[in-house]
């Protein structure tokens, strides 16, 4: 027991320490300048498949961005089956900024239902502005994004800017898992390493990104990415591997609109890219499965245990553990407004996370297939890019 007590502890102590300040949550974009005088024109591509209940408002947030330059934006209605056109039509008619709605092709072969659509988009634009807007149609954007992405693009001459949105966290389920995944995220994708031109990690969160248009043609267009489930760090680390500086952090501007009210929902959203964030290794199952066991659950386990068999120095040892745990997680927790007190959970958290794994391969074992917007995809060999 003191064997794995202590090397959850030294794994810990590397994590905070030696493992690029990953929790610290303090990639922010800063406040864009009064008087903002570059303002270059933007095209904004939202992608929809049967998004009724979000797309007005996600369209409403996007044209009416208090930006001087020109913005126009162009709705991809991938097909819906709902009201998601009529909705995103209505939506452009009330604003006094352009717009249009183009109706998807059917899915082409060999790609992903979102990338396609998203091509459809970038092939409208054309050459007609230097940036692009890739948003999410379940998210809501402040007014002032649009200003602070250009400037945070513009200054650091950066090929693509993109934001973590803040997800919903309010129902009991929302708050144990989704600050969770925010929190596995950034330790597969430590943000300041991803800011770090230096770095080889590199990634991007899909529902808000700015990127250069000349950017996106130097890594061929979206079809380089085509089949790609995890399409956004795939997206982010081509644009860096093209030799462009890359930016990703939180957006305290942006949300998601979508809830998980229920287990079943929060179980979707991991399930449907963890096998694939292990690139479909059975090898890196194992290892994960044994890693979290090692570095979540084992220190609370090994602090009651240690109290019950009277092995004080294996209790303190994981109470340590968990004690820098917490640490590391509590900012992310307080990204989201929660009590400290939810730092707590981690570990229980990190066993449902477990299951979401191992539910993820299992799905992928019995037909290799991920279902998502009334869509299976198949098996697309995405990996962890670094």
């Amino acid at each position: 027991m003191l064997i794995f007590v202590s090397l959850s502890l030294v794994i810990w102590l590397g994590l905070i320490f030696f493992h690029h300040d990953f929790w610290r949550c303090d990639q922010l974009l800063p406040e864009a300048t009064e008087g903002q005088s570059n303002a270059p024109d933007v095209i904004a591509i939202v992608p929809a498949r049967n998004e009724a209940e979000t797309i007005k408002a996600c369209a409403a947030s996007i044209l009416s961005q208090d930006y001087p330059g020109s913005l126009h934006l162009i709705i991809v209605n991938d097909n819906s089956e709902d009201e998601t056109e009529s909705l995103a039509r209505a939506a452009i008619d009330a604003s006094d900024r352009s717009g249009e709605v183009m109706n998807g092709a059917a899915l082409k072969e060999g790609w992903s239902g979102k990338l396609w659509a998203l091509s459809q988009g970038v092939a409208k634009a054309g050459d007609k502005a230097p940036y692009l807007w890739f948003s999410d149609a379940d998210i809501e954007h402040g007014p002032q994004l649009l200003r602070k992405l250009i400037a945070h693009a513009e200054q650091g001459e950066r090929g693509l800017v993109s934001l973590m949105v803040r997800l919903r966290a309010k129902t009991f389920f929302e708050k144990l898992v989704v600050p969770a995944f925010v929190f596995f995220f950034q330790k597969l994708y430590p943000f300041p390493a991803v800011n770090n031109p230096a770095s080889r990690f590199g990634g991007a969160a899909g529902g808000c990104v700015l990127i250069k248009r000349q950017a996106l043609e130097d890594i061929e267009g979206i079809a380089a990415i085509k089949d790609r489930l995890i399409d956004d760090c795939a997206l982010g680390a081509a644009v860096k591997r093209a030799g462009y500086p890359i930016w990703l952090g939180h957006g305290r501007e942006s949300h998601s609109l979508r809830g998980y009210d229920d287990f079943s929902s929060l179980s979707q959203m991991v399930t449907r890219t963890a096998f694939a964030q292990l690139g479909y290794s059975n090898v890196l199952l194992l290892g994960t499965v044994l890693g979290m066991a090692l570095i979540y659950i084992v220190p609370p386990l090994m602090v009651f245990t240690g109290l019950i068999a009277g092995l004080e120095g294996v209790a303190l040892i994981a109470a340590l553990a968990w004690l820098l745990m917490g640490i590391a997680y509590r900012p992310t927790v307080r990204l989201y407004d929660l009590s400290a007190l939810w730092a707590i959970f981690l570990p229980f958290t990190a066993v449902l996370f477990e299951f979401f794994t191992l539910k993820s391969a299992w799905a992928h074992w019995r037909g290799g297939h991920t279902g998502w917007k009334g869509r299976d995809y198949a098996s697309s060999g995405d990996k962890l890019e670094l």
